[in-house]
């Protein structure tokens, strides 16, 4: 599950909304779409198809049959599914996120000291707060070690991102998941750093947070226990190189075709066009791919932008109005239901 904690940007700053209420359902023709008819639909399918057999929904079987026989990409879409807005009273939020790609050791030492934790797995994950597992090292000599990082900084973002490469000195690259977390709960540095004046709301992101903590390495330790909440891996080397990381329906993200979304609202595997406003204008059909506990609501999503600092940079800038259009499958569409788990 790369979308394991907030992400990003507007995610770094726990930027989620209020009470909301209850979705309601707009259904839209493609006609509605802006810019439907330009995108590649193809690609899109393509990606869909990866995770369309993991949806065990009973008229999920025969739709993804038929999307796997190779149909025309656009009338496929057209043909079997029903556009529909679903609102909650929020306003649309996209944010961007990333796999990071980090220097690393196997082996601690000088340069290398501050370790990525396996899941312990013995019931003491849910004991201790980020500082007590970072200062008084209660896992420390157990064997939990993955791999040791230079930098606190790439650890915490290695956390909010979910996932990452570790580069080793010998060059060779493993791969760390979500394993899972400490329950606690996720306090926003970025809200912390806007509290205290160091920056408005509009100046604050994950590439200030983490130079203003790199800056201040006294306050910005303390600044980063602010955040109880501290995620767990898991070595995941058995996807290969070139494919994504894996999402919460355990299979490879796509970038720019993949996005995380409120799974209490949004089904896992479904459709959904989105376009994204802001200075990089976005008109996509996307795939419901992931998940991340600062996701929440009808109108929020995540774009993932790939692997590495490119990635890293443009997923960080990401803070966007919008819409996102859910696509479901006409059965469902059309008995107009309230439970947004029911399609």
């Amino acid at each position: 599950m790369i979308a394991s904690l907030a992400r990003t940007a507007l995610v770094a700053l726990g930027m989620t909304g209020a009470a909301m209420a209850e979705p309601t359902y707009t259904f839209l023709t493609f006609d509605d779409l802006d810019g439907w008819a330009d995108d590649d639909h193809a690609a899109a399918l393509d990606v869909f198809t990866q995770t369309c057999g993991d949806i065990a929904r009973p008229d999920w079987a025969q739709l993804c049959a038929v999307a796997k026989d190779g149909p025309a990409a656009r009338d496929y879409f057209e043909t079997f599914f029903q556009p529909v807005l679903i609102e909650d009273g929020e306003p649309m939020l996209f944010t961007g996120y990333y796999e990071p790609e980090i220097a690393g050791s196997l082996t601690p030492d000088d340069t290398y000291r501050f370790p990525i934790y396996r899941l312990p797995g013995d019931g003491t994950e849910g004991t201790y707060s980020r500082r007590e597992i970072e200062e008084s090292l209660p896992y420390a000599g157990r064997d939990l070690e993955i791999a040791w990082l230079a930098d606190p900084v790439d650890l915490f973002f290695l956390q909010v991102q979910g996932s990452g490469r570790i580069r080793l000195p010998d060059r060779r690259v493993i791969r760390v998941g979500y394993a899972g977390k400490n329950g606690r709960n996720y306090t926003s540095v970025g809200r912390a750093l806007v509290a205290r004046g160091v920056y408005t709301l509009d100046q604050v992101s994950s590439p200030v947070i983490r130079q203003w903590v790199q800056d201040n390495p006294e306050e910005g330790q303390s600044l980063l226990w602010l955040n109880d909440s501290y995620v767990f891996f898991r070595t995941i080397d058995e996807v290969p190189a070139e494919k994504g990381p894996l999402g919460a329906m355990n299979r490879s993200i796509t970038p720019m075709r993949s996005i995380a979304v409120d799974p209490a609202i949004t089904l896992l595997g479904a459709p959904v066009w989105i376009e994204k406003e802001g200075v990089e204008p976005l008109r996509r059909l996307m795939i419901a791919q992931d998940t991340g506990s600062a996701i929440k609501g009808a109108q929020r999503a995540d774009v993932y932008y790939g692997t590495g600092d490119a990635a890293g940079a443009a997923a960080g800038a990401v803070k966007d109005p919008g819409r996102m259009v859910v696509l479901m499958p006409i059965s469902y569409a059309l008995a107009k239901v309230t439970d947004p788990l029911d399609y």
